[in-house]
């Protein structure tokens, strides 16, 4: 999942795991008529870019590396239908160019003493955490909205995301910044919100998601004679977000208590300190000093920057143990996992937390 890269790299990775079905928002209306629109012009124009990888790919006038990064793309594509037993459809089989680092830009808030999203609600996408503009400008504008009501406001960028096969998604140039197996990586993941989604259950269908993803990946290593990825790596962000949810559980303790508002936000304060002396200390003690994630933990810090933290891979485990019961067996993994879909909120998550503790 990490390679060698700015902590703001981190953030956007983990970003574009919690927008599946953005394109959906489009077909059900929204409270504001402008937000409604640049969705709607956004979404025509990224599909008004697609072109079809294998004529990119065919073209001497393209860029070489381009047409490289692509042509190995679609090995992962191919390995992700016939393998991973993903949607075999055009998803990833175009191509566009949108000339920008991210293909929206995204907004969460929260209020000033609680670590619980604004979020936004649609009848088929369900409820969402942020709000999502195809322009970083007007997501600027939207968090200095938010910020003039007292909100604590968090815009992140995002490279990929899912329309949940309503259309055929396009590896898009923004995918391309971190190589070749990140972008095997992000088919796999996006496939996977395509195969299966909960409706108002982002902690199921990104948690679902990231193991196919982390699964997909390690079977992709292992069919082209690669070793697994670094365990030195995976533990170093492991132990990066533990910090996060360790300071979440904290401020949680600190917002319940009847303080004044001044103490309140002095202690809130406090907390983001002890956040950034335990980040040095595990820095300076267990990574030799690597500085991957500075840029994150030195950029100032509030409620909804926690926000992505946690949320994609709660119920990680929970996936592995169920894809260890079928032996590993996709189609039966994608089975049960439909199954366990169609439970109620409340037993489903039961049923995650069973697994998670027969693990």
């Amino acid at each position: 999942m990490i390679r060698q890269r700015s902590s703001h790299g981190l953030l956007d990775h983990l970003l574009h795991f919690l927008f599946p079905g953005l394109a959906l928002l489009l077909l059900n209306g929204c409270s504001s008529l402008g937000y409604y629109g640049q969705l709607a012009s956004g979404q025509w124009q990224l599909l008004r870019a697609r072109t079809p990888v294998e004529q990119v790919i065919a073209d001497p006038a393209r860029d070489p590396l381009l047409r490289a990064h692509l042509t190995q793309s679609q090995k992962a594509r191919r390995f992700a239908s016939q393998h991973l037993h993903l949607p075999d459809n055009q998803s990833y089989r175009l191509y566009a160019d949108i000339g920008r680092p991210y293909v929206v830009w995204n907004v969460f808030s929260t209020p000033e003493f609680s670590l619980s999203p604004k979020t936004h609600c649609f009848p088929i996408a369900g409820c969402v955490a942020y709000r999502g503009y195809y322009s970083q400008g007007a997501a600027r504008g939207e968090a200095a909205l938010q910020k003039q009501q007292g909100m604590d406001v968090a815009i992140g960028g995002v490279e990929a995301y899912s329309t949940l096969g309503w259309f055929n998604d396009p590896i898009l140039s923004s995918m391309l910044h971190w190589g070749d197996e990140r972008l095997a990586t992000l088919i796999f993941h996006e496939l996977a919100h395509q195969r299966f989604y909960v409706k108002d259950d982002t902690e199921f269908n990104e948690s679902f998601a990231t193991f196919v993803e982390q699964e997909g990946t390690r079977q992709w290593r292992a069919a082209r004679n690669l070793p697994p990825a670094s365990d030195a790596l995976v533990k170093q962000k492991d132990q990066f977000i533990q910090l996060i949810l360790d300071t979440r559980q904290r401020l949680e303790r600190l917002y319940a208590l009847p303080l004044p508002a001044e103490q309140m936000r002095q202690r809130k304060a406090a907390e983001f300190e002890q956040l950034r002396r335990d980040y040095r200390q595990l820095k300076d003690s267990q990574w030799h000093g690597d500085s991957r994630y500075d840029f994150w933990i030195n950029t100032p810090l509030n409620n909804a920057r926690l926000l992505p933290f946690g949320l994609y891979d709660q119920w990680v485990p929970a996936f592995a143990a169920l894809f260890k019961q079928v032996n590993g067996d996709w189609p039966a993994f994608y089975l049960v996992v439909e199954k366990l879909g169609a439970l109620p909120a409340e037993k489903r998550k039961a049923a995650l937390q069973a697994l998670m503790d027969g693990a």
